[in-house]
């Protein structure tokens, strides 16, 4: 074999990024420059040798300046399935103010208003309370297993309350288990967006967001109606149907986009040494506090007092929550122009003020007018405060972790907080208590997120929070 055909040979292969395995040497006899085009490298090796799955691989290296964002058709359809996450945790809470009326009206005769309305703020406690689980769950990547135990837990405790009869019954399906589901919908459904969304995190989030509110305007609609034709059992069995195969088209279509590369911790106990996250906190504890006790009692208020009757006081919750659709939708779209916490302030200090204005409400155009706007001023409260957890949160991957501790915190003012209303509220009908207490906790929450805003960026309100 002569040398000049051996040049040749080499110089063939280093075109061809290979070598000609046919014609090369015994290993024994090749140079250091042959063994570099048939031995892989170290690096080459770990990712095509020993690596499982080779699409897998590549997608752990892929780095995250690569992909894109806030457009897209799988972008745009986690919006979609997140809609219906929040169709079924919110807005089945949203509901509540309809089954509340019932009870107290048909099925649980008797029973103080307090005492039923336990039932609700334990579906609110645990929605806001599993999130302590829930959020480190997701960010170990157990994304599409929570929402597959909701896709079971939300029907089952549906059809289970349509065939209680008591009390405790009540407690047990709809309160525990149906708040249990809505737990594990709520984190993951928030959580989930700033995976795929950086300009349009605002508009992403209330899109998903007016999933609660078209939830608490269908749901309550389908019980009234189906209620007064089939009963109550069917009524409610047919919203577990609906529930059970709007959470499976989520199921389907929603993916998370980074997997964890270590452990998360299950709470960030850092992070409260942080005095923003902490009084941010603490707003919401107090704001959620009072916020309940509108949409749980403005319907009984309406009706109680002889403002309107029976069949349109039902309605009233249906056109708070329509309108909290636009109020969910608009205001997070100007969030991602001029920040996500400068809309969230003066939308809770705007709800604040109609809450006092409900002192004085007693005709029906006022009490219709009153529902719409606190809906619309409202839907802010519960779909801005993620996003602005995401612009507080360095790290997208601590998203949920973050997001789990402040929910958790947020669940106590939600348990509390419309049993003290119901309390104030008392036999006798109370409703100025009811209507103050409402009315300074949204105010004292909305100073505190004015704190918040002012430690984020100083006193210049031009600049972007």
């Amino acid at each position: 074999m002569s040398p000049s055909w051996m040049r040749t040979q080499w110089a063939l292969c280093r075109c061809l990024k290979g070598p000609s395995i046919r014609h090369l040497p015994p290993p024994g006899q090749l140079g250091p420059e042959q063994k570099a085009f048939t031995e892989p490298s170290a690096a080459q090796h770990d990712n095509f040798v020993t690596s499982p799955n080779a699409s897998d691989s590549v997608a752990e290296k892929e780095p995250e300046s690569e992909f894109v964002y806030d457009t897209g058709l799988k972008q745009w359809l986690q919006v979609l399935g997140s809609f219906f996450l929040f169709f079924n945790s919110w807005g089945v809470i949203n509901t509540w103010g309809a089954y509340q009326s019932y009870y107290e009206q048909e099925l649980l005769v008797g029973t103080s208003s307090s005492t039923i309305a336990w039932i609700g703020s334990l579906q609110s406690f645990l929605l806001m309370m599993v999130g302590a689980i829930t959020g480190p769950l997701f960010d170990a990547g157990y994304f599409r297993a929570l929402i597959s135990v909701a896709a079971f837990l939300m029907p089952f405790g549906l059809m289970m309350t349509s065939l209680a009869t008591q009390y405790w019954q009540l407690i047990l399906s709809q309160g525990i288990c149906c708040g249990l589901a809505a737990g594990c919908l709520f984190v993951p459904s928030v959580a989930i967006l700033p995976h795929y969304f950086k300009n349009k995190k605002g508009l992403a989030n209330g899109l998903a967001a007016s999933g609660s509110s078209i939830g608490g305007v269908v749901y309550p609609i389908m019980f009234d109606q189906l209620q007064n034709k089939v009963g109550f059992a069917w009524a409610t069995r047919a919203l577990g149907f609906v529930s059970f195969g709007t959470i499976c088209f989520s199921v389907s279509i929603m993916r998370a986009r980074f997997q964890p590369k270590e452990k998360r911790k299950l709470w960030q106990f850092s992070a409260f040494k942080e005095p923003a996250f902490t009084i941010f906190v603490i707003a919401m504890f107090v704001g959620f506090l009072g916020f309940y006790n509108f949409l749980f009692y403005v319907q009984s208020y309406a009706i109680e007092t002889h403002i309107v009757d029976p069949n349109l006081g039902f309605y009233l919750l249906s056109m708070l929550n329509a309108a909290s659709t636009c109020g969910r939708i608009g205001p997070n779209f100007l969030a991602d122009h001029v920040g996500p916490l400068n809309m969230l302030t003066p939308l809770v200090t705007i709800t604040a003020i109609l809450a006092f204005i409900w002192i004085r409400v007693h005709t029906v155009p006022g009490i219709i007018i009153l529902a719409v706007l606190y809906g619309f001023f409202s839907g802010g409260f519960v779909s801005l405060p993620p996003v602005v957890m995401a612009t507080m949160t360095p790290d997208v991957r601590d998203l949920g972790t973050r997001l789990g501790m402040v929910f958790t915190v947020t669940s106590i003012g939600l348990l509390i907080g419309t049993p003290i209303g119901g309390a104030i509220l008392g036999d006798n009908k109370n409703f100025l208590g009811l209507q103050l207490f409402t009315a300074c906790c949204l105010i004292t929450s909305t100073f505190l997120f004015a704190t918040v805003r002012f430690l984020r960026t100083g006193p210049n309100l031009r600049t972007k929070a």
